[in-house]
């Protein structure tokens, strides 16, 4: 079997160049076995060399995210020497930006990283998201950007925690049978002192009865418990969501239905909904 080499080099924390390389590699679901060389903070010659022996090691593309000018000839005479293809993955959109706006960019490693609001702002985010779980402390809902409503096994908490990392703080509350939707939720609805754009959005998670009955059941299994459970029933569980679906509907609450969708393909619908309900333009 062909194994296939990928080096990923960045002067930061790796976090752009892996998104990007990962996002492509699942249209190559074809190719059996390929292996990715992580080569992080990348700033200094000694490290560059480091970098360079794991490339003759293991030939292959090398991406990379370098702004030290320096940095990158090193690494790209280097490439061009071992005949491995260097591409160079900001290029494009740094030397779009620079067109669009007539001004040069900083050569700053890492600038993104730096502890600036962003960031405070999503580690309270993520703070609140964490306290606000299943649930919890419903007496502070006024603080959140988003309640995300749904009943068992649709990814409510995974999505939150999406979210918060992300700055936007998310309140995630179970839909559970026979239990009425809390009072502090529907006072936002009916609190005519409410301003729409500040008040959270509420938003609502479904998924196909079939596939919300099979997740249950692997649930059930993996805690030991019997299968044949009525939470797993996939009549009582199409009643369950035909019930959450109905509320969503009452209030005119938006609904997304996460069933084969990934957490990050349902958090980017919500942070659509949030921005446009905030009148938010970033």
């Amino acid at each position: 079997m062909t194994e296939h080499h990928l080096h990923l080099v960045s002067d930061a924390t790796g976090e752009t160049i892996s998104s990007a390389v990962r996002a492509c590699l699942v249209q190559f679901d074809t190719v059996p076995k390929v292996n990715q060389h992580l080569w992080w903070l990348v700033r200094t010659p000694g490290q560059v060399r480091r970098l360079i022996e794991g490339i003759q090691a293991h030939p292959g593309v090398v991406f990379f995210t370098l702004v030290d000018p320096e940095i990158r000839v090193v690494l790209e005479d280097a490439c061009r020497d071992l005949g491995v293809p260097a591409v160079p993955l900001l290029d494009p959109v740094l030397l779009a930006l620079k067109q669009y706006f007539q001004a040069d960019f900083r050569s700053d490693p890492g600038r993104q990283h730096n502890l600036d609001d962003a960031y405070f702002r999503r580690i309270d985010a993520i703070h609140y998201t964490l306290a606000h779980d299943d649930g919890q402390l419903l007496e502070k809902l006024h603080d959140a950007d988003v309640i995300v409503l749904g009943v068992s096994r649709t990814s409510k908490t995974p999505t939150c925690m999406y979210l918060a990392n992300k700055g936007f703080k998310a309140v995630n509350i179970p839909l559970v049978p026979a239990v009425p939707v809390p009072d502090q939720v529907l006072a936002l609805v009916r609190d005519p002192a409410t301003d729409a754009g500040t008040a959270p959005l509420i938003v609502g998670l479904t998924r196909e009865a079939r596939s919300l009955s099979q997740l249950r059941r692997n649930r059930l299994r993996v805690m030991h418990e019997s299968v044949d459970s009525i939470y797993a029933d996939e009549e009582h569980v199409r009643d369950e969501v035909a019930r959450a679906r109905r509320l969503f509907a009452r209030h005119g609450w938006p609904v997304i239905d996460v069933t084969r969708k990934s957490i990050e393909e349902v958090a980017a619908a919500i942070i659509q909904r949030i921005q446009r309900h905030q009148g938010m333009s970033w």
